[in-house]
């Protein structure tokens, strides 16, 4: 069979695609969540912050336990917990329960990250980028779901939970279809065959220092930061600004999803035969930077939805590209590492919305764009010092 891994891909990209829904679930029923908990609409912000707590905590852990017992286990708990999260969630009616609920979610993350990476290298070694990038796409769709989702219940009238216990019970089925399916780590394999990978795996280990894996961690917390900032800042860039009224300023994340879902599609195509995923992290921030030049500097409206669209095209993906290039760096500690990277994306998720609010309240909207700007000159510059590296090492590994 060409794809002998093929039913676990599809397994783990439907869980990302669920997990898109997710992503958004607490922050969308904002409302709903604070009548039911008692609780302010800003205390929902909480729970969301417990989840990236959740998952900051338990990652490096998650990383360790992928690599000693193997991928599957850690994905099937992951399936298993966020569908306790989205029953338990709704059903809540004391905040403080809702926040253990949350936590659930934040280790649920780790295990599933931990456990989808490292697989999905391993079963697609041919195309190891094209199928970690896919992640990316995947999680949009569900992002794109999810809303329609919530319309349609309210539309007629039903409990705003349904919209939690759809993707709960799917995510159950997922649990149990991860039960009857191969992992790359169940197959046996030559002793020898094995012994000898190990060690090359090793060997390349020790040709890459704590500075090429540093400089990876830094970019996965870059990533995020910059994909953060324009979804959360670009409709106030937008109204005060460009001058948009609240319609086309809300608009404008359309066209950057767009353009963020066409960038992991055509990433997917170019990974397979054409680019590295070393050479597209410099392209993606490098081609990001000019276009957040042109916003700040332009401040024409009706140029807002081809940037927007653009800026959609050259930051997506780039955590997934961060992932497959630290995976193939360390390949033999696949689920550390990845565990590092995600550690740091969580960070992002906590620190950078503490730091542009700040900037917007005492400098302005542009201050944020400015700072957005630089996160992308120091990720590029970043790139290009481990592309060199990279270039450097393999030349040894060759001449050897």
């Amino acid at each position: 069979m060409k794809f002998p891994y093929l039913k676990m891909g599809l397994g783990i990209y439907l869980s990302y695609l669920l997990l898109g829904m997710v992503n958004i679930m607490l922050a969308s029923n904002m409302s709903f969540l604070s009548e039911r908990l008692h609780v302010a609409q800003t205390d929902i912000s909480l729970l969301i912050s417990v989840v990236g707590i959740g998952h900051l905590l338990t990652i490096n852990i998650a990383g360790k336990l992928s690599d000693r017992y193997g991928r599957k286990p850690l994905i099937i708990a992951a399936a298993v917990l966020y569908a306790v999260f989205l029953v338990g969630t709704p059903l809540s009616t004391h905040f403080q329960i809702a926040l253990i609920f949350a936590f659930l979610a934040g280790i649920s993350n780790s295990l599933l990250d931990s456990g989808a990476y490292p697989a999905l290298n391993e079963s697609f070694k041919e195309a190891a980028g094209t199928a970690i990038v896919l992640i990316k796409a995947f999680m949009s769709i569900g992002a794109i779901i999810l809303p329609a989702l919530i319309s349609f219940f309210m539309s007629k009238e039903l409990f705003f939970g349904y919209a939690f216990f759809i993707p709960a019970f799917l995510f159950a089925l997922l649990g149990m279809y991860f039960v009857t399916i191969r992992f790359p780590g169940m197959t046996t394999q030559n002793p020898d065959k094995q012994r000898s990978e190990t060690h090359s795996g090793e060997q390349r280990t020790d040709l890459y220092s704590w500075k090429e894996g540093s400089a990876l961690v830094i970019i996965g917390f870059f990533s995020v930061s910059l994909s953060s900032v324009i979804q959360t800042w670009l409709p106030t860039y937008g109204k005060q600004a460009l001058l948009l009224n609240e319609k086309s300023a809300v608009e404008l994340l359309s066209f950057y999803s767009m353009g963020g879902l066409i960038c992991v599609l055509v990433l997917a195509f170019l990974l397979k035969k054409f680019i590295k995923p070393i050479t597209a992290m410099i392209v993606t921030p490098g081609v990001a930077t000019l276009f957040l030049i042109v916003l700040l500097v332009s401040r024409n409206p009706l140029m807002a939805p081809f940037i927007a669209f653009f800026l959609g095209l050259f930051t997506s993906g780039m955590y997934q590209l961060a992932m497959t290039v630290m995976i193939d760096l360390f390949p033999a500690k696949k689920g550390v590492s990845v565990s590092y990277v995600s550690a740091a994306a969580s960070v992002a998720f906590m620190v950078i919305p503490f730091v542009t609010s700040l900037l917007v309240k005492y400098i302005g909207i542009s201050a944020v764009f400015v700072f957005d700007l630089c996160i992308a000159v120091m990720s590029t510059c970043l790139a290009l010092y481990l592309s060199k590296q990279i270039r450097k090492i393999t030349i040894k590994i060759k001449s050897h």
